[in-house]
């Protein structure tokens, strides 16, 4: 039995809120301080999270999911610069603008311990299961990205039926 699309956007919410609570374990329990690029990154899994949220919430799934799925491409994005910079160690996003610019949004003032990017990006080289952290990132923004796509294919579907 399938889950209803609702049933999945809770799912999703889940997974992308459950991932941010993570990634804040790893930095307040393991020391593990977050770089430029790991912030956006939990920018965009909160943007998953909080669309799959309010089209679970309203019904208005086909919106919500739009969006999120721009929340998951963008993190794409994100997590594959994060990737070139590991495999590439002279190319750097550490002490830069991108960092100043990220520790002056409201979110990072107000809520440093969420969103204050402190750490280089080149250093996100620490393994859980195998994989890096920025790894596992992409893993799960592939893993939503494919989720939120079918989501929206079966509501369309069922909005031309």
């Amino acid at each position: 039995m399938q889950p209803t699309n609702r049933q999945a956007l809770f799912i999703i919410s889940f997974i992308s809120f459950a991932l941010v609570g993570f990634a804040l374990y790893l930095q307040h329990s393991l020391e593990m301080r977050p770089c430029p690029l790991c912030v956006i990154q939990r920018y965009f899994f909160l943007g998953i999270g909080l669309a799959a949220l309010v089209g679970a919430f309203s019904g208005k799934i086909s919106g919500s999911v739009v969006v999120a799925l721009v929340a998951a491409v963008g993190g794409l994005i994100t997590v594959g610069k994060h990737l070139y910079v590991i495999a590439n160690p002279g190319f750097s996003c550490g002490i830069d603008p991108m960092e100043t610019m990220l520790n002056k949004i409201p979110t990072a003032e107000y809520l440093p311990w969420l969103f204050r990017a402190d750490g280089l990006c080149e250093g996100a080289t620490d393994k859980v299961l195998g994989l890096a952290i920025p790894q596992w990132s992409a893993v799960w923004f592939v893993i939503l990205t494919v989720l939120l796509g079918w989501v929206l294919m079966r509501q369309l579907r069922r909005a031309n039926a």
